[in-house]
């Protein structure tokens, strides 16, 4: 381009359909995005859009009400299409008597909110961009819009929920994160239940900061232990303290709060992205696993100190250096020992067989952990008296 001249600002179509999307979102309600949604794909030259949402058992894919938006039942995650687009996060297309049906995973900074589905004509490259970028959109939108309205929750809960669970379910971030250098995936058990277990992370710069705790006791007491837990540390992590320090701070906070006889346990770790350098404190908690060339190969095992809120001595750091690939499975102790009637605890040994055979299909981290927690759950012959929780973390390297 010569001195002077001017770059092409002009609009193309898709490029003004997508910024009058823009200009729009800021002011539009959430029962309104439905519409909008219908709206675009129908200027597109598509129809029957649909919008699927995960529920919070992670079994189901469920249809977002909306004029202008297809409904229909459910559709199981396991057994049907749309499942396998949600899993795989890969569009997928199926032939119709009437044209091309597309199904766009509904991405937001790698957590899977759902699916978008739309059928066409005929589909060519253009068609696959513009509506990928649209798919990008709705989920922003969802995400963004869902702290302004109890209408996407009411859609993904199946079941009624607990007060405790309530609570737990809105004090954890997004259950994944998948980026270049690292991924998180995490899931909690029973999902309408749920009331100790917790985890948090928060990637600043090129520092991964992970926590998982339990809380004793169940039901709302334990959910409220809990939510002081994970604020707590949210607060300690901030401030940029070390991990040794982020421990004194959970346990004064336990403590001060609920009395002696009140704990937390707690695994803390801190993942340098760039160099796969891994830092870790334990609480009592029961230790990751290290899964290398798909197979657990080690326990991180190492130092411990007492459970959060007991007043422990101030925990070593102990630390390693992960290849690129490796993934540490955290977890929460109901997820080993729960008996079935009149049986042994499920055990260690169990779970790592699991792990075993779900790491050799090759899967994505987040399809990973949802099978492992549903498997286990199986195993466990669907019993789950305590909370059951999983957080798989990746370092891609």
């Amino acid at each position: 381009m010569t001195a002077g001249q001017r770059a092409d600002r002009s609009e193309s179509f898709g490029e003004a359909l997508l910024g009058e999307v823009l200009d729009r979102a800021h002011e539009l309600p959430p029962h309104l995005i439905g519409p909008l949604v219908a709206d675009v794909v129908e200027r597109l030259g598509g129809r029957r859009p649909q919008v699927l949402l995960q529920d919070y058992g992670q079994l189901l894919l469920v249809p977002l009400p909306g004029d202008g938006l297809t409904d229909g039942e459910p559709q199981v995650i396991d057994h049907s299409e749309a499942g396998r687009c949600f899993l795989d996060a890969r569009p997928v297309e199926l032939p119709e008597d009437d044209g091309v049906r597309i199904l766009l995973p509904l991405l937001d900074g790698g957590d899977q909110v759902g699916v978008m589905a739309v059928t066409l004509d005929s589909i060519d490259g253009d068609d696959r961009r513009i509506f990928r970028r649209v798919a990008g959109l709705v989920a922003d939108l969802l995400v963004t819009k869902h702290g302004y309205s109890d209408l996407f929750f009411g859609v993904r809960r199946g079941e009624p929920m607990s007060i405790a669970a309530d609570i737990q379910w809105a004090l954890l971030p997004p259950l994944a994160m998948i980026m270049p250098r690292v991924a998180v995936a995490g899931i909690l058990e029973p999902a309408y239940h749920v009331a100790g277990d917790s985890f948090d992370y928060a990637l600043n710069g090129d520092v991964l900061h992970v926590a998982m705790i339990d809380a004793m006791g169940h039901g709302l007491d334990a959910a409220t232990m809990a939510t002081v837990a994970i604020g707590a540390y949210r607060h300690a992590r901030r401030a940029g303290i070390g991990l040794p320090e982020i421990y004194a701070f959970m346990d004064r906070a336990v403590a001060d709060q609920f009395g002696p006889e009140h704990f937390v346990t707690a695994q803390m770790l801190q993942l340098d992205t760039t160099t796969g350098h891994l830092q870790w404190v334990n609480a009592g908690h029961p230790s990751p696993m290290l899964v290398r060339d798909h197979r657990v190969t080690l326990r991180l095992t190492g130092p411990t100190t007492l459970p959060v809120g007991l007043g422990g001595p101030e925990p070593q750091t102990s630390e390693m250096k992960l290849e690129p690939g490796d993934r540490l499975l955290c977890f929460t102790d109901g997820l080993i020992e729960e008996h079935g009637a009149g049986e042994e605890e499920f055990g260690e040994d169990q779970l790592i067989d699991w792990v075993n055979q779900l790491e050799r299909t090759g899967r994505g981290i987040r399809a990973v952990a949802r099978s492992l927690s549903h498997t286990l759950k199986r195993a466990r012959g669907g019993h789950t008296t305590d909370d059951a929780t999983l957080l798989l973390v990746e370092w891609r390297g």
